[in-house]
Parts: C-alpha cells; structure tokens; sequence
C-alpha cells in the first residue's frame, strides 16, 4: 500500500468514527425525551474525528486531545482559507466532558443541542468536500509527457 493510500485510509477511518458520531446523536435526538447530553456529546465528537481526518489526510500528526480549538489551530495552518469554518466548530469542545459525569450543570436544552448538532455537520460537511472521495491509487494516472525526449508531435527529438 502506498503512502497515499495509507493517509487515504486512516483519513476514511476518522470520517466513519465521525459519521457513527452522527448516527448516535441522530438516535439521541429522536428518543422521547431526546437526551440531550448525549447530543451535543456527540457533535464535538463528530467534529473532533472530522479534524482529525483532515489532519491524517495532510500527514500532520496530532496528540491525543478532545480539544477543538488545538486541531482547529493544526487545521488552520494547512488550509487558512477554512479558518472561520474551524473557529466556528471550537465552542463545542466543552461538550467531550460538560454533563458526562453526576452533579455537573444541569442537562443542555434542546435548543442548545439542535444547534450544536447543526454546527457539527456544518463543520463536518466542509471538512468532507475538501477532502478526496477515492484513493489515490484508484484514480487515473496523471498525463505522462508523451515524448520523454522533450520532442513534440511532428518535431524531431532534441
């Protein structure tokens, strides 16, 4: 397997760990009552994997870290032009630990969680259109020069 489809196959693991994330909030929101901490539980997580790709995708390595903000930040540098995009995903970080444990801040509303599901798809859709759909080695070979002696069609070898 080549490097590219290394890279290419741990960055489809973290998008399918984040898209179990979505399932599982998706579950959570259609319960009665829905359990709201587990929603937003699961669109930081969601973003936190979408993050993750990316960087596995550029070959950047990350620590071990719930924190939205520093993989945002890692993210950043390889594509500033989704900067606001990675800003817009970093509130959700306090959700990895916020309500996961007895006598913590009472259960997120479901306004709160609708809304930080939205962000998380938001994020996650925008990470997945900047990455590639197939592996490298799937894809057609790129064009190779034609005349490897620098000569042209109807043009003498140089």
């Amino acid at each position: 397997m080549s490097v590219d489809d290394q890279r290419f196959a741990e960055m489809k693991a973290w998008l399918a760990k984040a898209a179990m994330d979505l399932r599982a909030a998706e579950v959570a929101r259609s319960a009665d009552p829905p359990v709201t901490s587990d929603i937003v539980f699961h669109a930081q997580q969601m973003v936190e994997k979408a993050l993750k790709a990316f960087l596995a995708w550029h070959d950047k390595p990350f620590r071990k870290t719930h924190s939205l903000v520093e993989l945002g930040e890692q993210c950043a540098q390889l594509a500033p032009d989704m900067e606001p995009l990675f800003r817009k995903g970093a509130p959700l970080t306090e959700y990895a630990w916020k309500f996961r444990y007895p006598g913590e801040p009472e259960e997120p509303s479901l306004e709160e969680a609708e809304q930080a599901l939205g962000t998380a798809r938001e994020v996650y859709e925008g990470i997945r259109a900047r990455l590639p759909c197939e592996s490298p080695s799937s894809q057609p070979p790129s064009p190779q020069r034609a005349f490897p002696t620098g000569g042209e069609p109807g043009q003498p070898p140089m």
